[in-house]
């Protein structure tokens, strides 16, 4: 049976000490965020997703949901109890301003929470995750009236929320969509149409469910330029706050899918729903990414989740499991065989997810500080640098994180050998879980993509050169220590091919753009490997200086092995780059 232990040490140390999260106290709800509270918040959300999430994690997979006949859901046994935990716990508003329901406290929490929440038990954590992503497009972009009536429910976790984009014609190219919406003449829109891929559509967890659905009003522009977006609930709401009657959308089928069983996936129809604009009409996509952001990067720590929770079960296999000896002679010669973490090979993958995850959750939490700093700051320079960050960081911890998720699940599913591949052991689960991660909130490639042709040219620019200036003055900061050169000296490497590349696309992709197609999932991967290289540098320079530390001799071990066996890719990922497009775009589509 798997097992999951939330990595609440570990998270306390990059806060504290490497991001120096107290150092932001000047921003609304930091100040409230005292050393004391936020262990204590870790630690009881570690609680929550070790001994309740957790458990149910695996019966939810093999349980799935079902609908009745007339289009209700009901997800798996022990959902509903675990679900009622997390939002009794307040756990849903943790980062939603206090007037309406939350605690205010920062955003960078509820990501570490949602981190915990994920590796406890991906696919009931979608539906709090929904929620929250719903909750922060109401915040900025839907009326008081709105926010008033909806977001407090949601907070406490009665309602919950989703997300409406896709329908079974188009996809990432929104522009195609049908669903329409016609006034109604009392400032409500009439709603018709059908979406697909709906997570959290339909289920039995809370009263009632708000859709956020994105439509095009009658006569409105064709393309992405007539998009508005909706608010649509399962339930009318009365003017008092009270339930009325039943709206006119319903789970017409559930998805049949590799993965996340215990979320209801839904296909979800339209007819005649009421619904209410969000924001300004025909502009319903500024508001739709404000939710898509959050999902995408919360999606990342997705990735990071089942990547965390792969490598711990791993771990206790590979330490219990006997077979062969050590190559230097027995390791435990009074038993049969030794253990198989004595292996070189096997301590070479699982110190590859190891390095990835310490890595990637300081990526994160450092990111999140940036959304904190945005919505949070009264310094317009402040909130414009950590704006390029977002930005620019998105898509990398979107794609990288779920990309290199996905394959350490299947490399920490390949420690069981044969038992890997049973269902028993539940590595599988891990690995199909993760694969969605790769696909949904925007495919990678679609990442790569908006990575290459909108978030590093914007601004002329600024994003990438800000990045690039941190790391090179961190680079110059610490170059002359001893201590400090086997990680600033790879670091300057993988620098030197980040600029190498962008360079590189300057001078050969406005000419010929299909060079920058063939090259931005390289790109991205590239960012991402540097961007993680950094973070280790810093998270060496404290780990020096509390020497003595067993927990820190660690880290710098650890961090030893991804600056001289991972970072080094960054020289394959530029040397595809170089090759451009043509070999790639070369065969007639009849070829293949």
């Amino acid at each position: 049976m798997p097992s999951y232990r939330a990595p609440v040490e570990d998270t306390l140390f990059l806060l504290n000490d490497v991001l120096g999260f107290h150092r932001y106290d000047n921003l609304p709800g930091f100040a409230e965020a005292s050393p004391d509270v936020v262990e204590a918040v870790l630690t009881e959300g570690a609680k929550l997703a070790d001994t309740v999430l957790a458990p149910v994690n695996r019966a939810g997979d093999l349980e799935g949901c079902t609908r009745g006949a007339d289009g209700s859901v009901a997800t798996p046994k022990g959902f509903k109890a675990a679900y009622d935990a997390y939002a009794q716990g307040g756990w849903m508003g943790l980062s939603v301003p206090e007037e309406l329901g939350g605690q205010g406290l920062p955003h960078t929490l509820n990501t570490a929470m949602q981190e915990f929440v994920s590796g406890a038990n991906l696919a009931l954590g979608m539906y709090p995750g929904l929620t929250q992503g719903a909750i922060a497009a109401l915040l900025v972009h839907g009326s008081e009236e709105q926010k008033q009536a909806y977001i407090p429910k949601m907070v406490e976790g009665t309602w919950t929320g989703t997300m409406n984009l896709t329908e079974p014609h188009c996809g990432t190219d929104l522009g195609l969509l049908k669903t329409k919406a016609v006034p109604n003449g009392d400032g409500s829109y009439s709603l018709t149409g059908t979406k697909i891929f709906i997570s959290a559509g339909e289920h039995d967890l809370s009263e009632n469910i708000v859709h956020l659905v994105i439509a095009r009003i009658e006569g409105a522009p064709a393309g992405t330029k007539g998009i508005s977006l909706f608010v649509v609930p399962k339930f009318l709401v009365n003017a008092d706050g009270s339930l009325g009657a039943r709206n006119g959308v319903t789970c017409g089928s559930l998805e049949h899918k590799m993965g996340i069983h215990g979320n209801s996936t839904c296909v979800m129809n339209y007819d005649g729903a009421t619904g209410w604009l969000v924001g300004e009409a025909n502009r319903g996509l500024n508001a739709m990414f404000v939710m898509m952001n959050e999902a995408r990067l919360a999606v990342g720590v997705q990735g990071l989740g089942q990547s965390e929770v792969a490598y711990q079960n791993a771990v206790a296999y590979a330490k219990d499991r006997l077979q062969g000896r050590a190559l230097t002679g027995a390791a435990s010669p009074d038993k049969a065989a030794d253990p198989i973490i004595v292996h070189p090979d096997v301590r070479r993958t699982l110190m590859g997810i190891r390095a990835f995850n310490e890595g990637a959750r300081a990526l994160v939490l450092w990111t999140a500080l940036q959304s904190d700093i945005v919505h949070r700051s009264q310094d317009a320079k402040q909130r414009q640098a950590a704006d390029d960050h977002m930005g620019l960081m998105t898509p990398v911890v979107k794609g990288v994180l779920t990309d290199r998720g996905f394959a350490n699940a299947v490399e920490a599913q390949q420690m069981f050998g044969g038992h890997g591949y049973v269902e028993e052991w539940g590595m599988s689960q891990f690995v199909r879980d993760a694969r969605i991660a790769m696909i949904y909130e925007g495919a990678n490639g679609i990442q790569a993509m908006d990575l290459i042709g909108r978030k590093l040219p914007r601004d002329g620019g600024r994003a990438m050169m800000a990045f690039l200036g941190e790391v090179q003055t961190f680079i110059k900061d610490h170059d002359e220590a001893e201590a400090m050169k086997p990680f600033v000296q790879p670091l300057q490497a993988a620098v030197n091919d980040l600029q190498a590349a962008t360079m590189w696309f300057m001078q050969n992709a406005l000419t010929k753009p299909d060079n920058a197609g063939a090259g931005a999932t390289d790109y991205m991967h590239l960012l991402g490997l540097t961007a993680l290289g950094y973070m280790w540098a810093r998270i060496a320079k404290v780990a020096q200086e509390k020497a003595g530390d067993a927990r820190m001799e660690a880290k710098l071990v650890t961090g030893r092995f991804y600056m001289e066996r991972i970072l080094p890719e960054t020289t394959l990922r530029l040397a595809r780059i170089k090759t451009g497009a043509d070999s790639t775009m070369a065969l007639a589509a009849e070829a293949f």
